[in-house]
């Protein structure tokens, strides 16, 4: 199993573009899986650039109904006719807003042709051979600080805080896809009934927000509560935040970016891009 990121907001190779968003192409024994579209058709472009064809996809896989992770499938379902794709319908019928710096929607336009196409989970369970979708994740343990820019519009047009009822997290032999982890790493994590050997994906730990002390704590769990377990992350961790956590974690923790390519099961968390 491998998987190979297509779009995020960091690149080390030039030839490949950038936005704020996210999409990785993970493929097994029995499955191409699109983890989210970014924002844009950035992770399209990317892929042609590095030989991909996503037409050959399964399925796709949407965490939540942001923009910068779901923004992409409109373009998506134009190079592929047949993939299905997996989704909250709370992240459908959601109307989303951020009000860092300035208030904006940053809610989700979906494509028309997608109801006949789409696998909608509403609870947790295996949606195909080896798939599993985690939906409303309990919230026992922090939720990231960064949250309290998000908000959803309710239908009397009133701002509402984000409980992220419509974040999902993906599981799939060993592997959990976080999306953001709005709802929290440490809470995926425990509402995870799976073996987890590794984790990728954004831990939406934005700079100068957690102390830290709070992001060494939390460095500190995840190493100590599972010890089996490597992390990946980038987009919506900080780079001082991942420098914090990466001091703590050592070999547990990674960074990646648009063109990393990784397999399950290597010896080093390295990546092994190829130009």
């Amino acid at each position: 199993m491998k998987w190979i990121v297509l779009s995020d907001n960091r690149a080390k190779d030039p030839s490949l573009q950038t936005e704020h968003g996210l999409s990785i192409l993970l493929e097994t024994g029995h499955h191409r899986i699109l983890l989210d579209t970014g924002a844009s058709d950035v992770f399209i472009r990317n892929a042609k650039r590095m030989g991909i064809d996503l037409g050959t996809v399964d399925y796709v896989f949407i965490s939540h109904g942001h923009s910068d992770h779901a923004g992409g499938l409109c373009h998506f379902m134009e190079v592929n006719k047949r993939a299905k794709v997996i989704v909250s319908p709370e992240a459908v019928k959601g109307k989303f807003y951020s009000m860092r710096n300035e208030l904006h929607s940053i809610t989700t336009i979906w494509p028309e042709e997608m109801g006949e196409r789409s696998i909608i989970v509403d609870h947790t369970y295996e949606v195909a051979d080896g798939i599993r979708v985690m939906a409303h994740i309990s919230q026992t343990h922090p939720m990231p600080k960064g949250n309290r820019h998000l908000f959803v519009r309710d239908d009397e047009g009133n701002y509402l805080p984000d409980d992220f009822r419509h974040e999902l997290a993906l599981y799939i032999d060993g592997l959990l896809f976080t999306g953001c982890a709005h709802s929290g790493l440490e809470n995926i994590l425990a509402a995870c009934p799976w073996p987890v050997t590794t984790v990728v994906g954004g831990f939406h730990l934005l700079d100068h927000h957690e102390t830290k002390n709070e992001l060494a704590g939390l460095a500190r769990r995840l190493t100590n509560n599972y010890p089996q377990t490597v992390f990946h992350t980038s987009h919506c961790t900080g780079d001082i935040a991942y420098a914090i956590m990466k001091k703590a974690m050592g070999d547990r923790l990674y960074a990646f970016c648009c063109g990393t390519r990784r397999e399950i099961g290597e010896s080093s968390g390295r990546d092994s891009e190829k130009e």
